[in-house]
């Protein structure tokens, strides 16, 4: 195989919902996880989607993922939740979050669910899309070990913590904000390694500290907008995982054993909008915030004036129809992990 495949969206996610229930998942977490990852090829976010199968079944077999995860509650008020995940999939734990926030906000108008002790949690658009498609506004927010550099440090010093936001839309469309605190994602430097790409100057540094165009020496993404990103960041380690007391970032540093490996915690707001104004109100305004911007004068070299989000639904939309694009080396590595679990990747060769 020389070029990418095209994949069906479904026949992927039934391809990736069997290997995570071979390697241990029940079904439904595997589903949930599968769902999660093809959501994000599905939007053009491929750093965010398949490519991430080898790298979670490495993290089931060497225990970071639990794929029989004994998830609990340990706090619960009338609006706030704090699960922990027992290092479940971070799809499996914030979808849970994501619902139980809905349900607090349902009841008294906001919910938050803080996750405590989960794994890699993905695109968060995804859990605050499904937040702004049953008539709520959605954030996310994810803390994890340090990756990215600190503002005026020459090492990583906090994560890439990303952040998401969605509000229901005009119709049936959310608009959806997902972003890193990071110029670039670790996620696209890995991308850029696997296809030998050159970088352009000012996103990330190598293992000494030292500015670097060469993918394959990059490691260190370097925070987006210098000390705002990384400022952000900082913040978000101390909401997600200082108030559920599992400090990552203090850990790390600290020298223990055991604290430099993979985790994360996050949390997930709820906020029942059509309780404070009227949905036909709130969907009335938004269509007239969208088109006052898009009446702007546009910028011939910026591809037209888009809101969050609709670039991906562009995108859905186009690869829904003609199938996903899953490149050689993605489909070479998962081809290679299903024959280890003894299944046959959906594709020639």
């Amino acid at each position: 195989m020389s070029g990418p495949v095209r994949i069906a969206a479904q026949d992927l996610r039934q391809f990736v919902a069997a290997l995570f229930a071979q390697a241990g998942m029940s079904a439904a977490h595997a589903a949930t996880v599968a769902e999660a990852l093809v959501w994000a090829n599905l939007r053009g976010v491929d750093t965010h989607g398949i490519a991430r199968v080898p790298r979670y079944l490495e993290f089931i077999q060497t225990g970071i993922i639990n794929p029989q995860p004994a998830m609990r509650v340990v706090t619960d008020t009338p609006a706030v939740l704090v699960l922990d995940a027992d290092r479940a999939a971070g799809a499996v734990a914030m979808t849970a979050a994501a619902d139980a926030a809905m349900s607090k906000a349902a009841a008294v108008g906001i919910g938050l669910a803080m996750v405590r002790g989960t794994t890699h949690t993905g695109s968060l658009g995804y859990y605050t899309e499904r937040i702004a498609r049953r008539g709520m506004t959605g954030l996310a927010l994810t803390a994890s070990i340090p990756n990215m550099a600190y503002h005026g440090a020459l090492a990583a010093g906090v994560s890439t913590a990303p952040i998401s936001i969605a509000v229901p839309g005009a119709d049936d469309t959310p608009i959806v904000l997902d972003m890193g605190t990071g110029i670039v994602s670790l996620g696209r430097l890995a991308q850029a390694k696997r296809m030998k790409e050159a970088l352009a100057p000012g996103l990330a540094l190598d293992a000494q500290g030292a500015p670097t165009t060469d993918a394959q020496a990059a490691s260190i993404p370097l925070p987006l907008g210098g000390a705002k990103g990384s400022g952000l960041a900082l913040m978000i380690e101390m909401m997600s995982s200082l108030a559920v007391g599992n400090p990552l970032l203090a850990e790390f540093f600290s020298g223990k054993p055991g604290t430099k490996r993979h985790r994360q915690n996050a949390l997930v707001i709820a906020i029942d909008a059509f309780r404070f104004c009227p949905e036909e109100v709130f969907r009335r305004d938004v269509a007239r915030t969208v088109a006052a911007l898009k009446a702007l004068p546009a910028d011939p070299q910026g591809g037209g004036v888009l809101m969050p989000g609709e670039r991906g639904y562009l995108e859905a939309e186009r690869r829904g129809r003609d199938g996903i694009p899953v490149p050689a080396g993605v489909a070479g590595d998962l081809a290679a992990a299903a024959t280890k679990l003894g299944l046959v990747a959906p594709w020639p060769g």
